[in-house]
């Protein structure tokens, strides 16, 4: 992953990368702040969460789609087993997305993880069990967009492969039937 994003190129959906980042940041803010501000500990703790559970289900169901091209979720088998499934956009529209858009979801996504575990850590030291459960929750959700786009993103690597592996057969094939006819 680059550390730098795309230069020349504008973000082509401003406004979901705006509330791809704006719970996030929420999220974040709130926790830091409500210290100051704020001596309940159930308010902090239902404000963040809140915060942190909009940003999941934006990053899940919106920005993920447009800003690049997948979506995830998990399913109950008949078996009661759990199934993730995958969906994300065919090759070419893949390759249209924009790359700053794809940079900031990438990067927020990643980020956001890491300044929680940041915060679980600083909870652990300053001996704040409550504080730990906050930040575990707000990590769970976060990991688990992780995870599941992570699987996504690899699962359509698959498929990209699949299919020009078969076009390429394809492509062959007919090139040696219509050799062979010719003769």
């Amino acid at each position: 992953m680059d550390l730098n994003p795309p230069p020349g190129e504008n973000y082509a959906n401003p406004r979901i990368c705006f509330f791809h980042v704006l719970f996030k940041a929420g999220a974040l803010a709130f926790y830091i702040l409500s210290a100051l501000f704020s001596d309940s500990f159930v308010i902090i703790f239902v404000v963040t969460v809140l915060l942190s559970a909009l940003d999941f289900w934006v990053v899940k169901n919106v920005s993920g789609r447009i800003l690049v091209g997948l979506r995830w979720w998990n399913e109950i088998d008949d078996n009661g087993e759990s199934v993730w499934k995958f969906e994300c956009l065919d090759q070419e529209s893949l390759a249209r997305m924009n790359k700053k858009d794809s940079w900031l979801f990438w990067w927020t996504l990643y980020l956001t993880a890491v300044v929680w575990i940041f915060f679980g850590i600083f909870s652990l030291i300053r001996f704040q069990a409550d504080y730990l459960l906050v930040v575990g929750v707000c990590l769970t959700l976060s990991i688990a967009n992780i995870v599941g786009f992570t699987k996504c993103r690899k699962d359509a690597k698959k498929q990209i492969q699949q299919f020009a592996s078969q076009t390429i057969a394809n492509q062959f094939q007919s090139t040696i039937q219509s050799a062979f006819s010719v003769v």
